[in-house]
């Protein structure tokens, strides 16, 4: 869909000013200055804490907008998206067009679809309009005996991962974070963390019981800042990607650490991968693990995924058009 006048009006912009350790807020004046130097007409609207970005959203979309553009990390977009989905029903959520413009600490989502973190370039990508149609991943897990429903569109993650996570958020709400304390988070608690016993199932089958490092599932393949998790998951093919890193010494995992980052540790003996429509993730003798979505810390197991066939429409970079085959 190529830039046009009526392409550019009627967007409306979500902005965390918490995002990226306080850069939302320092840097929105020159994101302000890109979008309208591109020719975009659009409203602003500022969250103010957790969850907020939802309630905008659903109150957004009632009034009948169906252009959004994201100025945050991917919490902020998991929060929108979260918005979307929860008006399913009354809706076309793949006719909500959300655009992203990433100032967050990992940028993962981001990173899968080639929006660059340049301020510049991602208002550019989003000015040309290429859309692409992702499925969208459901998870009901528990706070406390509640169970609870949310949508990701990316990737979630278990053991070793939710407690880096975890920590990590911790530290953001002090006002220390960064893509550094991630890493150093990832290094320290290495010597802390205790591996949980899980059992995974895959379309009603276990596929593995035993202790884990860490899970991740999700329909895109990049978190923590760049690590490629999920190297096959293909974001449209109606399917959950899985990896597990079984339970295995810190040597080790400092050995292979480098492989997360283009993916090829997936060949490693302890780790290994699966895919299907549903996934079930309980801890064994009761014991409750943690979870995290899209880099926000979240409730406990056990938790189901699956995809319910609803849709994202979301504008990338006119030059991603990389969907491995499976297998490869």
């Amino acid at each position: 869909m190529p830039a046009t006048n009526e392409w550019l009006k009627n967007w409306t912009a979500i902005i965390n000013p918490s995002s990226g350790a306080g850069k939302g807020e320092r840097d929105w004046p020159s994101i302000n200055m890109h979008l309208q130097g591109a020719g975009f007409i659009f409203r602003p609207f500022f969250t103010e804490y957790r969850g907020h970005a939802i309630e905008l959203t659903e109150k957004l979309l009632s009034q009948g907008e169906k252009k959004i553009i994201v100025v945050g990390g991917d919490g902020t977009l998991n929060e929108v998206v979260n918005g979307i989905m929860n008006l399913a029903g009354r809706i076309d959520t793949d006719e909500v067009v959300t655009g992203m413009i990433p100032v967050g600490t990992g940028n993962d989502w981001g990173r899968m679809y080639r929006i660059s973190s340049t301020y510049k370039k991602s208002v550019k990508a989003l000015a040309r309009g290429k859309t692409f149609i992702q499925d969208v991943a459901r998870v009901r897990y528990f706070e406390g005996d509640e169970e609870v429903v949310r949508y990701l569109v990316n990737m979630a993650g278990a053991g070793y991962d939710a407690l880096v996570t975890k920590r990590t958020n911790e530290l953001k709400e002090k006002g220390k974070a960064g893509l550094m304390s991630y890493l150093y988070q990832l290094i320290k608690g290495l010597f802390k963390y205790r591996q949980a016993i899980m059992k995974v199932e895959v379309d009603n089958a276990t596929v593995y019981e035993g202790g884990v490092f860490s899970l991740n599932v999700g329909v895109c393949r990049y978190n923590g800042g760049g690590m490629m998790q999920l190297p096959h998951a293909i974001p449209d093919d109606g399917l959950l990607d899985v990896t597990i890193i079984k339970k295995t010494t810190r040597r080790y995992i400092l050995r292979h650490l480098h492989k997360v980052f283009d993916g090829s540790f997936v060949n490693l003996s302890k780790v290994m991968t699966a895919r299907g429509k549903k996934v079930k993730i309980t801890g064994v003798a009761n014991k409750l693990l943690n979870l995290e979505i899209d880099g926000e810390s979240l409730g406990n197991s056990p938790f189901f995924f699956d995809i319910p066939g609803r849709k994202a429409c979301f504008v990338i970079n006119k030059k991603w058009d990389h969907r491995p085959k499976k297998g490869n």
